[in-house]
């Protein structure tokens, strides 16, 4: 298992409770759960891309903030445990045009299949429903990521000895 310094420790307990934050901030607005979500907290999604420890406190957030999740326990591990894929795969990225990406997929299946879980009441009503919120959620998870990620990821690199990997983007 890999070790974290306390500076790592912090930066993802601070992205975490900014996370949750922003996601309870959207929630006021109507716009965190359901399925059609803008969730401002994704746009931090693309912060694993320079600070790999991120995805962990993007994930603790995330279920944080799923506690009050109309969708229960199941948004509470299935949508967390999406956040936590989309920031592994966020990390592994080469380019900053591709970071955005994992958020969009992972959210669009994942929390596509939560929401569609919910709502088809059965088998045979599940894959219309799953298509339908998959697309939805695919396409907030978009507008956040690819609008407010990329502007935050451009941000981040503009302030000298915070970009994590020193990547250039």
């Amino acid at each position: 298992m890999r070790k974290f310094s306390v500076r790592q420790l912090a930066i993802a307990a601070v992205v975490g409770a900014l996370y949750a934050m922003l996601t309870l901030l959207s929630s006021v607005f109507g716009i965190a759960f359901g399925p059609v979500q803008f969730r401002l907290s994704e746009a931090l999604c693309v912060l694993p891309f320079f600070f790999p420890e991120t995805a962990w406190g993007l994930f603790a957030g995330c279920w944080v903030a799923n506690l009050i999740s109309p969708y229960g326990p199941l948004d509470m591990v299935v949508g967390s445990l999406a956040t936590l894929l989309a920031g592994l795969w966020t990390a592994r990225c080469r380019s900053r045009y591709f970071v955005p990406l994992p958020p969009v997929v992972c959210n669009a299946i994942l929390v596509g299949a939560v929401i569609a879980w919910q709502q088809s009441g059965s088998v045979d009503a599940f894959l219309p429903a799953f298509a339908l919120n998959a697309m939805s959620v695919g396409l907030g998870e978009a507008v956040v990521c690819f609008g407010l990620g990329l502007l935050l990821l451009r941000a981040v690199e503009k302030i000298p000895g915070l970009s994590g990997k020193n990547r250039k983007i």
